[in-house]
């Protein structure tokens, strides 16, 4: 009789719960789509947008979101999911337009997330273009990498940039501009391949005798960055999230991240603001918190669901290597299926007033401050889920905001890009 009665005490109050924050989500929600949206808070150090890869609207919910962000906010910086020499080239994007190289770099940029090599990702940037033109001089957006090295490429065309080897004394810089002047190898950071082979025999030059390289490094701080994140990127030993957090507090020192707001896109993991229970992982978003770098209440978090939504899976190659399509996914990888969802997805369903609802969750007595992991914890019927780790967790220990993006069809790998 007492588990019966206990059963129906806990019903009624997650009845309740569940009245109270659909009455909330009606008075805090705002509609993505209307182009004189502001965005609720404008002071903070740092707003990261996240959501799972490879859903076609999610670029647009990106560029909606930024846009209502700069109505009354500067954001001086951009991080992208992606490392620091990469980042350089889509600053150059920015400034030249030049499509043919944007393809490439979304290209190469994908490597680490394939979901994200898309025509909409594409177009993305091309939408960064057109507002960060739009900006003063003194207010453009400047693109900055943090994350852990993607390929080879890219960077070894910024070594080139950032020295003179124009008397060709140096034999190892020789031999990186002859790698990217043929442009045949694959840059991938297989330690088989010729690239990382060029690479790691360079940086052990120069770290057996630095003197022969000094004067002809036209910027110190650059060149040195990247030697560090090359080395790291030959180790196996290396962890993503701790390599981010060494990363931006590096970098602090050159772009002075404290006073110059920022917007970061990455998946929606990076920017948990706590750890999933007392021994989980920390997120990169977690580390600051946790370091006080910044305080909570600076770092806001920005968390897309997907709902009636597809995402691309797979890319399809032939046996020669040319890519010949791709698959898509409605189930597995979007968060709201009978089998993997989100505890408190439905409270968003139930109160969205577009394809692209953005819900506020943390203002004061909101019942998403409540020890609910609602948004956080997944449900899943055949696997083992985060609950135990979440349990007793509040939404607001990880996040601020949420996006419900509905009706989207499947990003387009770039490779059929017409």
């Amino acid at each position: 009789m007492t588990k019966k009665i206990t059963y129906i005490l806990l019903f009624i109050s997650s009845f309740v719960f569940a009245q109270n924050k659909a009455k909330y989500l009606e008075s805090n929600r705002f509609d993505l789509t209307k182009s004189d949206l502001k965005f609720p808070q404008n002071k903070f150090n740092l707003i990261g947008f996240g959501a799972y890869h490879g859903s076609a609207k999610t670029e647009n919910v990106e560029i909606n979101l930024l846009n209502s962000i700069l109505k009354n906010n500067s954001i001086k910086y951009y991080l992208p999911e992606t490392d620091f020499s990469i980042a350089h080239y889509f600053n150059e994007y920015l400034k030249t337009g030049d499509t043919h190289q944007l393809k490439d770099l979304v290209t190469q940029y994908g490597v680490r997330v394939p979901q994200e090599r898309t025509i909409e990702v594409f177009n993305k940037w091309k939408n960064l273009k057109k507002i960060n033109d739009k900006l003063p001089n003194d207010k453009k957006i400047k693109v900055v990498g943090i994350d852990l090295q993607v390929n080879y490429k890219y960077v070894s065309k910024h070594i080139l940039e950032l020295t003179d080897n124009s008397d060709h004394h140096l034999e190892h810089l020789n031999k990186i501009e002859e790698m990217v002047k043929i442009d045949t190898t694959s840059f991938s950071m297989n330690k088989k391949g010729y690239a990382y082979k060029v690479l790691k025999d360079f940086v052990n030059d120069y770290e057996i005798d630095k003197s022969k390289y000094e004067n002809h490094i036209i910027n110190k701080f650059d060149f040195e960055h990247i030697i560090k994140n090359l080395k790291i990127s030959f180790s196996d030993k290396s962890e993503r999230e701790k390599v981010m957090y060494d990363n931006y507090l590096s970098l602090d020192s050159k772009y002075d991240f404290k006073n110059k707001p920022q917007f970061l896109r990455m998946g929606f993991f990076h920017l948990e603001k706590a750890r999933e229970g007392e021994k989980g992982y920390p997120s990169f978003f977690a580390r600051l918190i946790e370091n006080n770098i910044y305080t909570k209440e600076k770092i806001i978090s920005v968390i897309g669901f997907l709902t009636n939504s597809r995402v691309v899976w797979d890319e399809k190659y032939d046996t020669n290597g040319k890519y010949v399509g791709h698959t898509t996914e409605a189930g597995m990888g979007i968060g709201d299926y009978e089998k993997e969802y989100f505890r408190g997805i439905q409270n968003l369903k139930a109160t969205k007033i577009s394809d692209e609802t953005l819900f506020r969750l943390n203002k004061r007595k909101s019942p998403y401050f409540e020890k609910e992991p609602d948004l956080i914890e997944v449900i899943m019927k055949d696997e083992e889920s985060n609950g135990k780790n979440v349990s007793k967790m509040s939404t607001l220990d990880f996040l601020d905001y949420a996006v419900l993006i509905s009706n989207s069809e499947a990003s387009i790998p770039i490779f059929e890009i017409k």
